[in-house]
């Protein structure tokens, strides 16, 4: 007795439904419908870039778009200058932690960078993008600003990561804005507010040593019996 082959047929009705988050393929089989394996997607995310601009169009973004000023340098940088009214989240914050390791660390920066720089020894701040979040939704429009722009970029790749979406810092940061681009407040220029420690006295000694050769050569030159009696051998 010839063998009997046995064969099921599947219609060619195909269809697709999406169970999230797996998609099934499905087809039908006398007159049902039988579950396929699952087609897995990959999840798509679109992220917003973030915009680099320079002071005057940082200016045009905070008049005329609407753009809040958050501030991320150090309270010392901050406190020496800042663009009127806006606001304050250090990305680093002062170390004051008392470990050894940290206490070495500490001492070897403040004999050197701290000195000379007036640079405080700082750790990163872990409250930086909770504390940004609990002043400001995802879709506001942030303007970051540090002194170089270093930390503006470091502070917007957080921010970015976080779920904010309008986001902009000014190239080569504060350094590079001119006196009365933006309203400001303390004791020095936004430009110069980078500038402290040992370096900025050197600087100010260098001025007035200078000031002193120009008035002794100008004192030999014009009155040159005076210099002579002061000075024998000036002549």
């Amino acid at each position: 007795m010839a063998g009997i082959g046995t064969c099921c047929t599947i219609l060619s009705s195909r269809s697709s439904f999406r169970t999230s988050p797996l998609e099934f393929e499905s087809c039908t089989h006398r007159g049902g419908t039988v579950l396929g394996k699952p087609i897995r997607r990959r999840a798509l995310s679109i992220r917003a870039e973030v915009s680099y601009v320079n002071a005057e169009e940082a200016k045009k973004l905070v008049a005329d778009e609407g753009y809040t000023v958050l501030d991320v340098r150090d309270k010392s940088q901050f406190d020496r200058a800042h663009i009127k009214s806006c606001y304050h989240v250090p990305l680093f914050i002062e170390n004051r932690d008392n470990d050894i390791g940290t206490i070495v660390k500490r001492t070897l920066h403040n004999n050197f960078s701290g000195l000379f720089f007036g640079l405080p020894f700082t750790k990163p701040n872990p409250e930086f993008v909770q504390l940004v979040k609990s002043q400001f939704q995802p879709g506001s429009k942030l303007l970051l600003v540090c002194q170089e722009g270093l930390r503006s970029t470091a502070a917007a790749n957080k921010l970015e990561g976080a779920g904010f979406e309008n986001i902009a810092c000014v190239i080569s940061g504060l350094q590079t804005v001119k006196p009365g681009t933006f309203d400001t407040v303390g004791t020095t220029e936004l430009q110069n507010a980078g500038k402290a420690g040992l370096i900025t006295v050197q600087g100010k000694i260098s001025a007035v040593l200078g000031t002193v050769l120009v008035c002794a050569y100008l004192f030999i030159t014009f009155f040159p019996d005076q210099a002579e009696k002061l000075f024998p051998g000036t002549s």
